[in-house]
């Protein structure tokens, strides 16, 4: 019998594979594009899908059980006044994954996974503000 072959286990344990989504999931979030392996990217996108979903409702039970998900406010707050808005017309369908080619070192298959009609000044726009946060600090 083939129970529990329904998702990709990834050579992670339960836990490894819950924290390793929750990473991803916000770092999609907060750059609304992110490079990784293609078998991650296809795991990933009905994580992402169902959380939108959330921010689209958005009460508070659904920001609590996104937050639950989640591992940092900011992520959550972001997802619920940005991408819940952004996609409020839209009947699912908010991630989309692009074939990368293969990396250098293993030959593993990539993807570039992304939201649709992302902003593209939001990749990288936390971390350029970070550096120059501790620039100004120094």
């Amino acid at each position: 019998m083939n129970h529990g072959a329904g998702y990709r286990r990834l050579n992670r344990t339960h836990e490894h594979r819950k924290a390793l989504f929750a990473n991803m999931a916000g770092s999609l979030i907060e750059h609304e594009q992110i490079k990784t392996t293609l078998p991650k990217a296809k795991e990933l996108r009905p994580i992402v899908e169902k959380l939108i979903t959330l921010a689209k409702r958005g009460d508070l039970h659904a920001r609590r059980q996104a937050d639950s998900q989640l591992k940092q406010d900011i992520h959550v707050k972001k997802l619920f006044d940005v991408l819940g808005a952004r996609y409020k017309d839209r009947q699912g369908g908010y991630v989309r994954i692009l074939k990368a080619g293969f990396r250098y070192g293993d030959m593993a298959p990539m993807a570039i996974i992304e939201l649709v009609d992302r902003d593209p000044s939001a990749k990288g726009a936390a971390d350029k503000a970070r550096l120059e946060a501790e620039a100004a600090n120094d």
